[in-house]
Parts: C-alpha cells; sequence; structure tokens
C-alpha cells in the first residue's frame, strides 16, 4: 500500500480510539461529574448517534472541498471536539463535546475510503480500504486499552488531550504524505441525496445494517458472557478482548483480498463465517478453550465483513461515491445501536446472556438472506 493510504489508517486510529475508549473510563467519569453509570453509558449511544447525524449533516459540505483539504478540516473539527471533551465542566458539556467528536467519523472514513482507492491500481481497492480500516482495528487492539490506562493514572480528561495530539499528528501526516486526488464536480445536494434513494443503494445499505447489526447484540454484553457463563475471572476479559483485537487485525486484509477477488463471494462468506461463528459462541461457551478460540475468530469474522461492505455501498453510489461511503458508515452505527438496543431488549425480557449470540446469529442470517436474493455484488444494469 502506499504510505498515503496509512496516513489515513493514523486518522482512523484516532477517531475509533476516541469512540471506543469512552467505554473503559465511564466509572471515572460518572465520580467525577456526579452522575449515574447508566447516564455516563448514554455518551456511548449519543456517539454512535453522532456518527449517524454526521453524515447528512458534514458529507454534503466536505464534497464542496478538494479532498484532501476536506480529511484535513475533519481532523481539526475532531480536535476540536477532543479538546472540549477534556475541558468540559458538565454532563452536558461533555455529551454535546462528544456528539461534535461523533459528527466527523462518518464524513471521515467515507471520504478516505474513496481516497484510499483511488491511490491503488484497480483490483486493489478493497485491500486499501482495509488498510485504512486498519487504524480502526489497531485502536481497539492498542489505543483504547492504553488511553484507558492513561485516564486511570492521569484522570479522564488527559485522555481526551491524548487524542486530541494524535489527531494534530494524523492531520500532519494527510497535510505531508496524502496527494491531491481527482475531485469530481458535486452535484447540487438534491442530486447527491437522490442517489441515496435509488433502489441498489438503499439494498447496500440495509445489507449494512442488518449484516453488520446482530454483532453488538452479542459484543455489548461480550464481558457478562466471559464471566457469567464462560467462567473466566473478570482479570481475564481485558486480555480475552485484546485476542478479539488481534482477530480483528488479521481478518480485516483477508476480507479486503477476498473482495478484490470477488465483491459477491466477499459479502457471502463472509457474513457465513460470522453467522457460524456467533452460532458456535451461543452453542459453546461453557468451554473456556473453545470459547477462547471462537473470541479471536470473532474479532476476525466481524472486521472482515467490513471491506466488502463498504465497496458494495460505493459502487452502488458510484454517482455520488462519498456520500454513499460516508451513509454506509452512518449504516454500520445505525447497526451498532439497533444491535445494541435488541440485546437489552430480550434481556429485560427474560432472555439469558448466553442466548444472545444466537439472536446476533438470527440477525446475522437475515441479513445474509437479504444480500443473497437481493443479489448482493452483482452488477446491476438497472435500479429495477
Amino acid at each position: 500500500m502506499p504510505i498515503a493510504v496509512y496516513a489515513l489508517a493514523i486518522g482512523a486510529f484516532a477517531i475509533c480510539t476516541t469512540e471506543f475508549v469512552i467505554v473503559g473510563l465511564l466509572l471515572n467519569i460518572s465520580n467525577d461529574l456526579s452522575i449515574s453509570i447508566s447516564s455516563a453509558g448514554m455518551l456511548v449511544t449519543a456517539y454512535a448517534m453522532g456518527v449517524v447525524i454526521g453524515a447528512p449533516i458534514l458529507t454534503p459540505l466536505m464534497v464542496r472541498f478538494k479532498r484532501k483539504k476536506a480529511l484535513i478540516v475533519l481532523m481539526v473539527l475532531y480536535v476540536l471536539g477532543n479538546i472540549a471533551c477534556a475541558i468540559a465542566t458538565s454532563y452536558d458539556f461533555l455529551m454535546t463535546a462528544r456528539v461534535i467528536s461523533a459528527l466527523v467519523q462518518a464524513s471521515f472514513f467515507g471520504l478516505g475510503a474513496v481516497v484510499a482507492t483511488q491511490l491503488v491500481p484497480e483490483g486493489k481497492q478493497a485491500s486499501a480500504i482495509a488498510a485504512m480500516f486498519l487504524g480502526a482495528t489497531l485502536a481497539n487492539v492498542f489505543g483504547a486499552p492504553i488511553g484507558t490506562v492513561i485516564g486511570e493514572y492521569f484522570g479522564w480528561r488527559s485522555t481526551f488531550i491524548a487524542c486530541s495530539i494524535i489527531g494534530v499528528i494524523a492531520g500532519l501526516a494527510i497535510a505531508m504524505l496524502v496527494p491531491d486526488v481527482k475531485s469530481e464536480k458535486p452535484q447540487n445536494i438534491a442530486k447527491e441525496f437522490s442517489v441515496l434513494l435509488q433502489p441498489r443503494a438503499l439494498k447496500a445499505l440495509l445489507i449494512t445494517i442488518l449484516g453488520f447489526g446482530g454483532i453488538f447484540t452479542a459484543l455489548t454484553y461480550l464481558g457478562p458472557l466471559l464471566t457469567q457463563v464462560t467462567g473466566f475471572p473478570e482479570t481475564a476479559v481485558s486480555w480475552l478482548l485484546f485476542i478479539f483485537g488481534i482477530g480483528m487485525v488479521i481478518g480485516n486484509p483477508l476480507g479486503g483480498k477476498l473482495t478484490d477477488h470477488s465483491l459477491r463471494l466477499g459479502i457471502l462468506i463472509t457474513l457465513v463465517v460470522l453467522f457460524a461463528v456467533l452460532m458456535a459462541l451461543g452453542l459453546l461457551a461453557s468451554s473456556k478453550v473453545i470459547t477462547g478460540v471462537l473470541i479471536f475468530l470473532f474479532g476476525a469474522a466481524m472486521f472482515s465483513a467490513i471491506p466488502p461492505l463498504q465497496v458494495q455501498a460505493m459502487q452502488a453510489t458510484s454517482d455520488a461515491p462519498v456520500m454513499g461511503s460516508s451513509f454506509n458508515i452512518a449504516a454500520f452505527n445505525l447497526g451498532n445501536a439497533g444491535g445494541a438496543w435488541l440485546g437489552g431488549y430480550v434481556l429485560e425480557h427474560g432472555m439469558k446472556v448466553a442466548e444472545l449470540p444466537m439472536v446476533a446469529a438470527g440477525v446475522t442470517a437475515f441479513g445474509l438472506l437479504f444480500a443473497f436474493f437481493a443479489k448482493a455484488g452483482l452488477p446491476l444494469k438497472s435500479d429495477n
């Protein structure tokens, strides 16, 4: 991959560290701001919804800029959002700052994915997207855990200062290493949005929501599953999540290479593997050894599905690729929020934690069937 792709990956690393590190800081934040842990948990939900909102708000503005300039502007907004988090004096202030940080994510990943594909030859585009998303996987493996440790020793505000510094580094890397790539003359906003309403675009976004949505039904409650069902001590959960992150790092480029070979196979195979892993986790979670292996495979299957789903959205919205790419990032987060809500809903209505992976597998199976019958990944002659 060209070094410019890895400059984009630094930006992805920064943004996803900010997204995921909040989970490890909730207790510190709740104590410092004198709020309940459930109220602090809303900072997670608010961020996910901020990503969804950011796609229609920021992306139409960003496509008016040259792509390199737009990426730099987005990193500046990211840095400002994290500085605001660091100096927040109240819960409402922090919530607003988190949303500001989140607004950037869909546009940065959407625009960055398009730029990454412009930096490589034909046939390497999915691998380029996977390389950029490597930053997101490394954020889970290293960024969020290190950010949590920084917050524990120096206070949660210091974590957001550290994220701001990484954002500055990412902005400088993009400014120095990413070339000025071709930018299509933007259509008016109505035409840009009309592309998203075409049947093939709606199908692509729906496949992302359904195919990826089930993941967070299980992932949100992975800690309780590992301790209450498998019997691991709480001290082992962080190590198991590290193994999960290693799986993500390995699965991401595999999904990219498979998609470079065949987009349709990339979508179907990654969703089949994801379904199988979730089912196995639900059936075999009582075994520590098997669960340890499945945690690794869960991470690999999760991130192997991202490149084909992202490429599909970009191809389905070829007349407005930045909008399509950004809205697909929003679709990922909408699926995440919906999956987490579904997990909480079924638990409240009597389902056991051990059964959540099978509920997640059911959602993934629905997305897989829809992808198969919607002929996902096949070139369409028309939108009919």
